[in-house]
């Protein structure tokens, strides 16, 4: 490098770093393709509007990858409730996003297909009774009778020690 009154330059001509920094592409492009994938990361599921970049799902008589083989909840499940009612209340969190709340039984059946939930998640939401309004996944696992760790659904029994 030579300074010659009040220009600097490099030699051969590249300017400082360039040569140095040896990355696919700019810092920019790295802030755009991590922004891309937030909502995935965030989610745990595909955010993709067009159907064609979404994964396939298991086809049919092929072992389903995502079970858990030893049939077991890592950690146990919450005092009041058995493996049936956190698998019930997962599996309505999974399709039912926080934006869908408060809404009636039917809006929640509705916004469910929106997010393409199976046929037996929306047949689940239809036997919520009619004329409620829902604040939260809670309210809804406890009005389909699930039990919760704040106590039993409607009609339960509190469990004995």
């Amino acid at each position: 490098m030579t300074e010659t009154g009040d220009d600097v330059t490099e030699t051969g001509g590249d300017f400082a770093g360039v040569s140095a920094r040896s990355t696919k592409h700019s810092p920019r492009v790295d802030e755009e393709l991590e922004h891309e994938i937030q909502g995935m990361l965030k989610a745990e599921r595909a955010t993709r509007s067009e159907e064609w970049r979404e994964a396939e799902p298991v086809a049919e008589g092929d072992p389903d990858l995502t079970a858990d083989p030893t049939g077991s909840l890592v950690g146990g499940t919450p005092v009041g409730m058995d493996a049936d009612a956190v698998v019930a209340r997962a599996e309505l969190a999974r399709w039912l996003d926080r934006a869908d709340f408060p809404s009636t039984g039917p809006e929640l059946v509705e916004a469910a297909r929106d997010h393409r939930a199976p046929d037996a998640v929306a047949a689940e939401l239809e036997r919520l009774p009619a004329g409620e309004t829902y604040e939260r996944i809670g309210d809804v696992v406890r009005a389909l009778g699930y039990p919760t760790e704040t106590g039993p659904g409607p009609g339960g029994t509190e469990p004995q020690a």
